[in-house]
């Protein structure tokens, strides 16, 4: 049986309740050009010995960021040097990221947005919330997770009847940036004074959902930092789904996997998991209410639009939703010069089938659904460090802003 050695060190790690550590782990970004080099990456992500792929090698003309450890780094640049590949360096020392990425804790009045927060912090934050502004704020426990965790959902609502956002960040456990984006929004929301803000806040009903994914969180925070999936153990040594993959609409329909050791992991059937069933299941009670499925993710500056499967077609009001995101995209570039692309998945990014964003969409009709993919580019990617929260935010929120006026202006969100 051939077992990655990723794989082990992970396992080894669980075992010892030692912290995995990427010391001189490199990222490199990978230009897939042809059949025979997207053949060769796919076979690399099925039996990866090693390798971690930030993104799946689907389709030629992408390009890709591996994570390759010190002793592979020699095979890897062998690799790509006989297929001709071109490649570039993007990260040195994944290690040193990681250790620079939060400052040094330290005690403080309140929560706030200069560190990443663990999910008991974000839970006892909304709690307060709840406490404050229990006139229009309200919070229901939607499920648990494999490990017993707490999924919530929080409503923000002044007025009954307004049209309904649903967001839902942190699906992928490594993206920390989302769920902080998320409860920075959350707070402007109820205390920002800046007339846009508070008309979002009193012409839409809000249900949020800040962590979909408590556990893979959680074993970030204690354990590896790169985790991406949920934490069932699917096999021996493989554990987790791609819950953005475990959908039932479309379920592995191009960009995903059946290996249970890759970051793309599919699960055994669509909505294995039961936290992808808690979505489903809450999203199915209210989905009456909701005219607009917003799913946060990082890394890419994307604003990304269904549907991601393979050979998908278009929607009628895809027109609409294009220009939505252009006001979306100028509207954050203005704040801090952040350049934003827009577009379909598979055109702009890959093909990926499974998502919840697909699968709110297809199986009931939601007038709007989008995905942002916030900062950066890949000097980063996954690691953004904490200095960097409350500028993502600010952005996200004006291209938000911007985003649901013009949604006004071509008339949706009539109740």
């Amino acid at each position: 049986m051939r077992i990655p050695c990723l794989v082990l060190v992970a396992v080894l790690a669980l075992v010892s309740g030692e912290r995995v550590r990427f010391d001189n782990y490199r990222v490199y970004d990978v230009a897939i050009e042809n059949v025979d080099q997207l053949q060769v990456m796919q076979y690399l992500e099925q039996y990866p010995d090693g390798y971690t792929f930030w993104e799946s090698p689907v389709q030629t003309g992408m390009k890709v960021s591996v994570m390759v450890p010190p002793h592979k780094v020699e095979d890897f640049q062998d690799l790509c040097l006989r297929m001709e590949m071109e490649v570039s360096l993007k990260i040195e020392n994944v290690q040193r990221l990681i250790d620079t990425e939060r400052p040094a804790r330290r005690k403080r009045e309140g929560f706030g947005w200069e560190d990443y927060h663990t999910l008991e912090e974000m839970y006892e934050w909304i709690d307060g919330l709840v406490e404050q502004y229990g006139h229009i704020l309200s919070v229901e426990v939607i499920g648990h997770s494999y490990e017993g965790r707490e999924v919530r959902a929080v409503k923000l609502s002044h007025n009954a009847g307004n049209p309904g956002i649903f967001l839902e960040s942190n699906i992928h456990a490594r993206e920390w940036i989302t769920s902080a984006t998320t409860t920075w929004i959350l707070n402007q929301l109820l205390t920002s004074t800046d007339p846009a803000i508070q008309e979002l806040a009193q012409s839409y009903d809000w249900y949020i959902l800040p962590v979909v994914n408590p556990d893979g969180l959680h074993y970030t925070k204690a354990t590896n930092r790169m985790w991406r999936k949920t934490r069932f153990p699917h096999s021996i040594l493989c554990y987790g789904v791609d819950m953005n993959r475990n959908f039932p609409h479309h379920w592995m329909d191009g960009g995903a996997s059946m290996n249970p050791c890759t970051e793309t992991y599919a699960g055994p059937e669509p909505a294995s998991e039961i936290e992808t069933k808690n979505i489903m299941n809450y999203f199915t009670d209210i989905k009456d209410k909701i005219h607009f499925y917003l799913s946060f993710h990082s890394y890419g500056q994307l604003i990304l639009l269904p549907f991601g499967y393979q050979n998908a077609q278009k929607v009628d009001r895809f027109g609409d939703w294009m220009e939505m995101a252009k006001a979306a995209t100028t509207a954050l570039s203005e704040r801090y010069g952040t350049q934003y692309q827009y577009g379909n998945t598979a055109d702009v990014l890959y093909i990926a089938s499974g998502s919840t964003r697909d699968w709110a969409l297809g199986t009931y009709d939601v007038p709007i659904a989008a995905s942002y993919e916030f900062r950066d580019k890949g000097n980063y990617g996954f690691i953004l460090p904490a200095d960097q929260i409350i500028p993502n935010s600010e952005e996200v929120l004006d291209s938000l802003v911007a985003f649901l006026a013009k949604a006004r202006e071509l008339d949706y969100f009539k109740v």
